[in-house]
């Protein structure tokens, strides 16, 4: 039987560097953002998070976005 994919929204996950330790090594941490609306483009969601980042002191590592789809037999 055909699988029907349902968007369900999206979750941009920014991972970014505090400081470092005491061996030289970085000190990350993850923030998640819920409910990004599945229409925004991938190039608008990075830009946000750039933008809203920008304004920190923190250094930005990586910007993920995970989406998430219901799936389910038509």
């Amino acid at each position: 039987m055909p699988v029907t994919a349902n968007a369900q929204g999206s979750v941009v996950v920014v991972t970014y560097q505090i400081g470092v330790n005491s061996s030289g090594g970085p000190i990350l941490r993850q923030r998640s953002i819920p409910n990004v609306k599945t229409a925004a483009t991938d190039q608008d969601v990075y830009d946000v998070i750039q933008a809203l980042y920008g304004l920190q002191q923190h250094t930005v590592i990586s910007v993920r976005r995970d989406n998430r789809v219901e799936l389910s037999q038509a």
